[in-house]
């Protein structure tokens, strides 16, 4: 037994009013394509290019392990430059994945490529974050922990995109003091059985290809996985609902700080804890 899933809707090029009146406003996911045809970016960017930019520049990856607690809140497995990375990517299958990299920081010339988009949001001109993968490379299945409304370009091949709406939260075992689900969680195939409040979730899906956009709503869950090689920009803006502002606050200057002091207080009993306490919580919403 799968999800059943949703299929994200697909538009053409929105002006303005219609992506706030039909996406934003309710909070809706949508992929649009042709919206970048006319960045330079479009037929610029591939993994050639970037070589050619940014080959000897150092680049933080993770692999597919569970949390560990020696580390802290996203601190990467291993580093090493673009180029030896990316002649892993064109080598065959990896799990081997950048993640929240703000490469335009190391690379400001490739701005230049872009056009930050005039949807109605104002986006953090400062937070062009990229995200890279190979073949079979998986990104757990989280929410951010600002609560963001996300612009989600893909570049180089296809990426699969599972998305879950908050308002399904309570079911998704989530961890506490994380914006993450229960790690032993398979999203490609659900074990029912051990995790029976997944049966409740609706989750979305989409395939993004070479220039499409996935507007990814504050505080939707998240998974993707990488059919081939490639690599995404997600540009982002503050969430616009208060609560969600408070919440995103909470999780930045506090919750993220506390865990990492619990890990380094309690170690591996921490993470079992929260692996525990997920499962105990969420199944405990089935016999209300």
């Amino acid at each position: 037994m799968a999800f059943e899933y949703i299929e994200i809707e697909r538009v053409e090029k929105l002006t303005k009013k219609e992506f706030i009146e039909n996406y934003y406003k309710p909070q809706k996911p949508v992929v649009i394509t042709n919206q970048i045809d006319d960045w330079p970016a479009f037929t610029k960017w591939n993994f050639d290019f970037l070589r050619e930019v940014a080959g000897d520049k150092t680049v933080p990856l993770y692999d597919s392990r569970k949390t560990d607690y020696t580390k802290k809140v996203n601190e990467p497995d291993f580093t090493m430059t673009m180029s030896e990375y990316i002649d892993i990517l064109e080598k065959g299958p990896t799990d081997l994945r950048i993640f929240l990299y703000n490469l335009m920081k190391d690379v400001p010339s490739m701005k230049n490529d872009m056009k930050w988009p005039d949807l109605g949001l104002r986006l953090l001109k400062n937070l062009p974050l990229v995200f890279f993968g190979g073949q079979e490379a998986k990104v757990f299945m989280h929410y951010d922990i600002d609560f963001p409304n996300i612009f989600h370009f893909h570049f180089e091949g296809k990426k699969q995109c599972v998305l879950v709406d908050p308002k399904e939260t309570k079911y998704m075992y989530r961890l506490p003091y994380s914006w993450i689900c229960n790690e032993d969680i398979n999203f490609d195939d659900p074990d029912f059985e051990k995790f029976p409040a997944l049966k409740m979730v609706k989750p979305y899906i989409t395939n993004l290809q070479h220039g499409e956009m996935l507007y990814m709503p504050e505080g939707w869950w998240h998974y993707m996985k990488y059919l081939t090689p490639g690599f995404s920009l997600s540009l982002r803006s503050l969430a616009g609902r208060p609560s969600n502002l408070i919440k995103g606050f909470a999780n930045v200057a506090i919750i993220r700080y506390y865990d990492n002091w619990m890990r380094k207080r309690k170690g591996q009993a921490w993470l079992d804890y929260k692996d525990e306490e997920s499962i105990r919580r969420t199944n405990a919403l089935l016999k209300k």
